[in-house]
């Protein structure tokens, strides 16, 4: 086989050489130190994509396959989320169908265990009129999800953002949401990095005033509420809001830079995980959180700071886009057979990109099977007018 040869960032080329097969087990019993929830992908179906910007098409086999793959290493799945490409390629009608099948096959896996977003994403943003087409909204899809048992995450909303006054908007909102779900929900901070039109979310473009509104919110309905997930990017902004949590209230951390940090934690608290970079590490995520199990945090850090690297290249600007990578891993690990996306999404990432994830996956250890992910590479290369 010819030597593998990836282009570089400065717009080069250069050998490389892979290493090792990933030595982290995909199977794993007991408990975790900390909660993990997984935010899976969905696989596109390539056959059926007929019109990929406009037609989601899922390949439900792969796609439930996958989150078995995630049960069986002993994650939690956090379904529906934006990495399955919630409002960047896969509509309501396909998430909820999402929901409700994943729902179905946990049922059938002892100890299996999800929660589901539940947004606005079926009411176009322009198309909110007032607080009431937004309750409603977010009821329909609570509805759905407790229909078919499931439990709450409250994702953020851009129709929200687009109509809310203020503060005492979104506070009764979520106040009207949060007291009529039947089980505790976890709260959603999704920071502008991710999504630009949720800048101003909590009804401030500042940290302070904004966390102050979620405190607010979540110490007036504590018993409905089992955590808020933070997807701000900013390990100081999540540690002070931590420590300002009420008892019997979980932070998890949503920030793919800085995860293992904040999962190690300090003295005074620690971020549980819930995050979408759990997709493409969590072989590697699992044995670091039993090095962590046993006192080992030096361990630990071995295990998950080469992944970190990997994240910041996957989740780097513009940040909604790293959805790609995660893909492209799944793909390179062969739990798809093409790298194919719903809305044509692995379009917005360039060759560069992926070559210098293969490369940090690769020392990472994360890769399977280090041949079949070079032949993956290569070809990919040649697609782009390498080799």
């Amino acid at each position: 086989m010819s030597a593998l040869v990836l282009p570089t960032l400065d717009g080069g080329l250069e050998p490389y050489e892979h290493g090792p097969a990933s030595p982290y087990s995909t199977l794993h019993s007991g408990d975790f130190p900390r909660i993990l929830y997984a935010a899976a992908h969905v696989v596109a179906d390539a056959r059926a994509l007929s019109d990929p910007w406009r037609k989601p098409a899922v390949d439900w086999d792969a796609t439930m396959k996958f989150r078995h793959h995630l049960w069986n290493l002993g994650f939690k799945i956090a379904e529906a989320m934006d990495t399955s490409q919630r409002g960047l390629g896969l509509d309501w009608p396909g998430a909820a169908e999402l929901i409700e099948r994943s729902l179905s096959e946990a049922r059938s896996v002892e100890g299996a265990d999800l929660a589901c977003g539940a947004g606005t994403d079926q009411l176009e943003p322009e198309a909110a009129r007032s607080l009431d087409d937004v309750v409603k909204a977010y009821e329909e899809q609570i509805a759905h999800v407790e229909k078919h048992g499931g439990r709450i995450i409250l994702m953020a909303s851009r129709a929200l953002c687009q109509v809310a006054g203020g503060a005492e908007d979104y506070l009764s909102v979520y106040g009207r949401l949060i007291e009529q779900t039947k089980d505790k929900v976890i709260l959603h901070w999704l920071g502008d990095a991710f999504d630009p039109a949720l800048e101003g979310y909590w009804g401030s473009k500042s940290f302070e005033p904004a966390m102050q509104t979620v405190l607010e919110l979540i110490r007036s309905h504590a018993s409905k509420i089992d955590g808020i997930k933070i997807s701000l990017l900013d390990t100081g902004k999540e540690i002070t809001m931590r420590r300002l949590l009420p008892e019997g209230v979980a932070m998890y951390t949503g920030d793919d830079f800085n995860y293992a940090e904040l999962m190690q934690g300090d003295l005074q608290g620690f971020s549980h995980g819930l995050l979408g970079i759990f997709d493409p590490i969590a072989p590697a995520a699992a044995a670091a959180m039993d090095r962590l199990s046993a006192g080992n945090a030096e361990g630990f850090r071995a295990i998950l700071d080469p992944t970190v690297a990997l994240s910041r290249r996957l989740f780097e600007a513009p940040t909604q886009f790293y959805k790609s990578g995660v893909v492209f891993m799944a793909w390179l690990n062969g739990f798809q057979d093409h790298f194919r996306m719903v809305g044509g999404a692995e379009s917005a990432r360039g060759i560069a990109h992926y070559a210098d994830v293969f490369r940090l996956a690769d020392k990472a250890q994360l890769l399977v099977d280090p041949e079949r992910a070079a032949h993956r590479m290569r070809l990919l290369c040649q697609l782009n007018g390498i080799g």
